[in-house]
C-alpha cells in the first residue's frame, strides 16, 4: 500500500509493558519520540506492546500495572492523544491476524537468524542444555509479532535502537514476500536511528535496563530519587583529586538532562577534582528539575485508571479504523472471500491465474528500485534508483491508479522503453488494476 505524494509521514513507536518504567526509557524513547510527535508532517502511532510482554512475563498482575505505568509515563510527558494513535496493541484484533498472513510467507530461515533467538541457543549451548530449552514459539515467533505491528500501518519509519534493526529489516522482507506474492500492499519500512538520543548507563556502569536491576525509576518520589543517584558506583577517588568524565556513567546520566553550558561546567569541576557526593548532588538536581512537574502529572493519572482506559480504548478505535478496511483487503487479496461473489463467471479459475506485479527492491548503490513484471516474471518496466522507498512507493501508486497516463508522466523516472514496451506495460497496468479490483461482497 503506498502513499500519495501528499500523505504524511507514518512513525510508529512501541514500548512492552514489562515493568516499571526509567530514566532510560524516557531518555532513550519517550522524551524524543513526544518531541518528534508534533512535527510538521508526522503522523504518529504510539502503542503498548502487551502482546509482547507475553513472551517475557507470566505474571498478570505485572503486565497490568507496567501497562498502566507506561501510559501514564508517555501522557505525562506530555504525548497528546487527540494528535497521535495511541493505542494497546491486544485491543486492535487485526494485529493477531496479520501476524498469522505474515507467518505463512516468512521463512524459517529467516527467523532462525533473529537475535533474541539465537542468544537464547547460544546460552543453553554453553550450559550443556538443549538448544531450544526455555525456547516458546513465542519468542521465536515474536519478529512476525513486530512485523505485523509496523505493516498494519504501513509505517515509514520506526525508532529503535541499533540492537532492533534487525527486526525492522526482518519486516521489510516479510512486506516484500507478500507484495510479491499477491501485489503491493505494504509500504517497507524503514529503522530510524537517532544517535543524538542517549543510551543511559545504569547504576553500575551498564547500560540502564530492568534485565541488570541496575535502572533508576523515571517518577520515582523525591526522596527515593536522591537515594538511587547516591548510589550510583563511583571509582575512589578523594574530593581534590581530578577526576575523568571517560566512562563516568554519573557525567553521562547528567550530560543527558543538561544543557551544554552544564555539561561543560561539571566538565571542569571534575577537572578541578569535585567531590563525588556534591557531583550526585548537582545530578539530582538537574534530573529533579526536569521531572518534577512531569511526576506531579503522572501522579495524578496513576491515581485515575479509568481516564486512561477510556484513552487507550479511544485510541485503539481509531486504530481499528485504519486497521479494518485494510485487512479486509488483504482478506481478499490472500482468498479469503465471499463464497457467493463472482459465482458462475470463473471466479475460482481466476483466483488461480497469475497476474502482473511489481517488485521494489534496493541496489548495493543504496537506492531503491521497482519493476513492473507481466505474469510470466517478464520485467516490462524498469524504474531509475529513488533516494527512498517511499519515492518507489508513490512511483508504484501513481502506475496502479492512473496507469497509461502515468507512463507518460513518470518517463524521467522509467528506463527508455520503445512503443510496443510501453503498449505492453500499459496492458499489464490494465490487467493488474482488474485483478485488484474488490468484488462485491468481499
Amino acid at each position: 500500500m503506498a502513499t500519495s505524494s501528499s500523505a504524511p509521514l507514518r512513525v510508529l513507536t512501541g514500548i512492552t509493558p514489562s515493568g516499571t518504567p526509567h530514566l532510560g526509557n524516557y531518555v532513550g524513547s519517550i522524551r524524543h519520540s513526544v518531541r518528534q510527535s508534533v512535527a510538521p508532517g508526522v503522523e504518529s502511532f504510539f502503542f503498548l506492546a502487551d502482546y509482547h510482554a507475553l513472551i517475557k512475563v507470566q505474571e498478570p498482575a505485572l503486565i497490568q500495572r507496567s501497562t498502566l505505568e507506561i501510559a501514564a509515563s508517555w501522557l505525562a510527558c506530555g504525548l497528546d492523544p487527540e494528535r497521535v494513535t495511541f493505542y494497546r496493541q491486544s485491543d486492535v484484533v487485526e494485529i493477531p491476524e496479520l501476524t498469522w498472513f505474515l507467518t505463512c510467507v516468512t521463512g524459517k530461515g529467516v527467523l532462525n537468524r533473529a537475535h533474541a533467538y539465537k542468544a537464547q541457543l547460544d546460552k543453553n549451548i554453553a550450559k550443556g542444555e538443549d538448544p531450544d530449552a526455555d525456547v516458546t514459539a513465542g519468542l521465536f515467533m515474536y519478529p512476525v509479532l513486530m512485523g505485523a505491528d509496523i505493516l498494519m500501518f504501513n509505517a515509514h519509519k520506526v525508532p529503535v535502537g541499533r540492537d532492533q534493526v534487525q527486526h525492522i529489516e526482518m519486516a521489510r522482507d516479510m512486506a516484500q514476500r507478500f507484495n510479491h506474492q499477491y501485489g503491493e500492499h505494504f509500504t517497507l519500512p524503514e529503522a530510524e536511528i537517532d544517535d543524538a538520543v542517549a543510551t543511559l548507563p545504569g547504576l553500575d556502569g551498564r547500560k540502564m535496563s530492568k534485565s541488570y536491576g541496575n535502572t533508576i525509576a523515571m517518577f520515582a518520589p523525591r526522596a527515593q530519587l536522591q537515594k538511587q543517584i547516591a548510589s550510583i558506583v563511583t571509582d575512589s577517588r578523594a574530593p581534590g583529586e581530578p577526576k575523568d568524565t571517560e566512562g563516568s556513567a554519573l557525567f553521562q546520566i547528567y550530560q543527558a538532562f543538561a544543557s551544554a553550558e552544564e555539561t561543560e561546567a561539571l566538565r571542569k569541576a571534575y577537572a578541578e577534582g569535585i567531590g563525588w557526593g556534591d557531583a550526585k548532588q548537582m545530578l539530582f538536581e538537574r534530573i529533579d528539575l526536569e521531572v518534577a512537574p512531569l511526576r506531579a502529572r503522572y501522579e495524578a493519572l496513576m491515581n485515575d485508571p479509568a481516564e486512561i482506559e477510556r484513552i487507550l480504548l479511544i485510541g485503539a478505535e481509531k486504530a481499528r479504523k485504519l486497521a479494518r478496511p485494510f485487512m479486509a483487503e488483504l482478506r481478499h487479496a490472500v482468498g479469503l472471500r465471499n463464497l457467493a461473489a463472482g459465482a458462475g463467471k470463473g471466479g475460482a479459475r481466476k483466483a488461480k491465474v497469475a497476474k502482473p506485479s511489481f517488485k521494489q527492491y534496493r541496489e548495493r548503490d543504496g537506492l531503491f528500485y521497482f519493476k513492473l513484471l507481466d505474469a510470466h516474471g517478464t520485467a516490462l518496466l524498469q524504474s531509475r534508483g529513488f533516494a527512498s522507498p517511499q519515492e518507489a512507493g508513490r512511483a508504484i501508486a501513481a502506475l496502479q491508479q492512473q496507469r497509461g497516463a502515468a507512463l507518460a508522466e513518470l518517463a524521467d523516472q522509467l528506463e527508455p522503453a520503445g512503443p510496443e514496451e510501453l503498449r505492453a506495460a500499459n496492458e499489464a497496468l490494465e490487467a493488474l488494476a482488474e485483478a485488484t479490483a474488490p468484488t462485491n461482497g468481499s
